[in-house]
Order: structure tokens, then sequence, then C-alpha cells
């Protein structure tokens, strides 16, 4: 096994636990599970060739069972897995903890970053990987942009990937909104979503209250998405090629002339009533009305302001690159790089 490859874990132990799982019923998903994926994803990886592994050292739950899977296997003696190493830092069990761990890997050279987390996870991810390609998979709530996947497969498709067996047709460039303030042109980023709430103070972060909502820019949207974006899905059906962005302003459903049937959060749907409705075009910016509150991104608050602030958000066609796990596996197979015993 070639240990020239060396591909970067970030999995978030806080992902898919947030204030929702109490107002609206979601399921948790617990760190046995992401553990257990980290497994499996090792073994995808180190079945293409992949030698090492650097990951973000993650909370006990989460590290004791990828650590009970991975004695066991030994104990089997099945095929060697990807050496494991984990990133040397001061974990602070922040936010700051993903990007200090993402700017490591990039300093690392690491040919590909694997992310178990919610939307929020993949921003941070995102705005500190440079042109590391990511692969993506959902651990979180709402989860407009990782995806349910095996990870054992994403972990085949992410060595591929790697490895330099397929090329630039198994990558994706993404769109990202862009957030200033105050004339900091990227003051912050989102990947999905970015919302103007009334909530004046981060709080709880994650937004279930349509209410407190007055506008709503959008990368992508679709109509069977859960979360913010998928007010505007219901009403301008936006896929993540399309080379715009969509502006919403919401109302109160009582006055305004279109309302909708929102699924906000699993287990939560509401009406939400839209009073403007249009598309975003790269290069333009748009300044939201003031507002004494907070603004969110990707579904949590992040930035509190006030009516004296002036936030501009615009639509980026350059943001990340992303693994299109269905495109590497469909050109494995037309290929045949999967045919036979790799470990022969």
């Amino acid at each position: 096994m070639s240990g020239e490859v060396t591909v970067g874990v970030v999995a978030n132990p806080a992902s898919g636990r947030d204030i929702r799982r109490l107002v609206a019923g979601a399921s948790v998903f617990d760190n046995t599970e992401k553990g257990n994926m980290v497994y499996r994803l090792m073994v995808g990886l180190g079945a293409v060739g992949v030698g090492r592994i650097l990951m973000m050292p993650a909370a006990s739950g989460l590290s004791d069972a990828l650590d009970r899977t991975l004695r066991s296997h030994a104990a089997g003696g099945r095929a060697a897995l990807p050496d494991l190493e984990l990133v040397e830092m001061t974990v602070r069990h922040t936010a700051r903890d993903t990007v200090c761990a993402v700017e490591e890997m990039v300093g690392r050279d690491v040919a590909a970053i694997v992310v178990l987390g919610g939307d929020g996870t993949n921003r941070l991810v995102a705005r500190h990987c440079r042109d590391v390609p990511l692969c993506t998979l959902s651990t979180g709530t709402n989860n407009a942009f990782p995806a349910m996947r095996e990870a054992t497969v994403a972990g085949l498709a992410t060595g591929l990937v790697a490895s330099g067996q397929t090329g630039e047709e198994a990558l994706r460039r993404e769109k990202i909104l862009r957030v200033g303030v105050n004339g900091e042109a990227d003051r912050d980023c989102a990947l999905v979503d970015v919302a103007v709430s009334a909530d004046r103070f981060v709080g709880a972060r994650a937004l279930w209250r349509p209410e407190e909502i007055s506008e709503i820019f959008v990368a992508s949207a679709s109509p069977d998405a859960v979360g913010l974006s998928s007010v505007a899905g219901l009403l301008d059906p936006t896929p993540r090629s399309a080379p715009y962005g969509l502006h919403l302003r919401l109302t109160d459903p009582e006055e305004a002339e279109t309302v909708l049937t929102v699924p906000l959060a699993p287990g939560l749907v509401v009406p939400v009533g839209v009073s403007e409705t249009r598309r975003m075009l790269p290069g333009e910016t748009t300044e939201i009305e003031p507002v004494s509150g907070s603004i969110a991104l990707d579904g949590e608050r992040e930035i509190e302001v006030g009516p004296e602030d002036r936030v501009e958000v615009s639509i980026d066609m350059g943001g990340p690159l992303t693994i299109d796990v269905g495109a590497v596996m469909q050109e494995a197979a037309r290929r045949g790089l999967l045919n036979g015993d790799l470990h022969a």
C-alpha cells in the first residue's frame, strides 16, 4: 500500500445535536455511529491505495467507537487500513477546532478532505480548504449541502480522486454566498442560505421561528429539502448547476399573497408568507434592509447587527470543489477501476 496519498477527515462531534432536537423532534446522530462511519470510510480509502488519514481530534464518544472498531479489525486479520494520524492541536470544542484542523490539512497537502457534519460544518471547511476537493457526508440536522451516503462507497470514490485514478470530471465547482459587513467584502459565507433574523443575539444559533425572518438568500434550492432553502425551492427550484441564486422577502402569512407550507426542520411544518422573489446573478450585490437582529449562515445565527450596519450579500460561482461520488463510481465502472482483487 502506498503511503504517498493522504486524505483529511473532519468529523464534527457536535453535528446533529442542536436545539431543533428539542423544538422539532429531529433524530440524534450519535457519535458512536460517526466513529463507525470513519472506520467504514477508512476501509474504502484503503482499498484504493490511500496510505494515510489525517484526522481532526474527536470527542471521546466518537474516538472510543473508532478505536474499538479498529482493534476488532486488526484482530480479524483483514486488509490493512491507512495509517491514522490525528492533527496536533489544542481542542477547544468550538468551531475554531474545525478551522485549525483544515488549515493544518491544507498545509500538509492532503489530496482531499472528507467532512462528516451538517451544513454549518461544511461551511467552515469550505471557507478554509482552498481548492482541496471535499467529500461531504451528512451527519447534521437540515443538511441541504452534504449528502446521506454510505461511508464505504464515499471512501472508495474519495480515494480514487485523491490517488489520481479519476480526474476533473468527478469534481463539481459549487456556488457560495458571500456576506459583506460595513465594507468588509467577505466577512463570512454560506453554502446554502443566508437569512436575516430579528433575533438580536446569536444565542442557541439554530433558526426555527419563521416569523423572525425577513429575508432569505439561497445559492441553490430544492423543493424536497428541509430548512430555509425549501422556501425558495417551492417557488423556483434552483439546482446547484444554475448560474444564479435567489433572494426572497418574507412577510406575515396573514398579509402575504403567497403562502407556502414549509418543512422548516425535521418534524416542523409551518406556513411561510413570501412577498417578493427574484434571481441573484454573479457580480450583483444586494444590500439587506436595516435591521436590529442577526445574520444566519446555513441555518445558524452567526453575525449580530444593528440598523446602522451595512450588510451585503452576493453569489459567487467560484466556491469549493466537491467530489461527485456517483460520477466517480460511474467512471470506475466504465473503466474497470475496481475490477479484480485490489489487495492482491
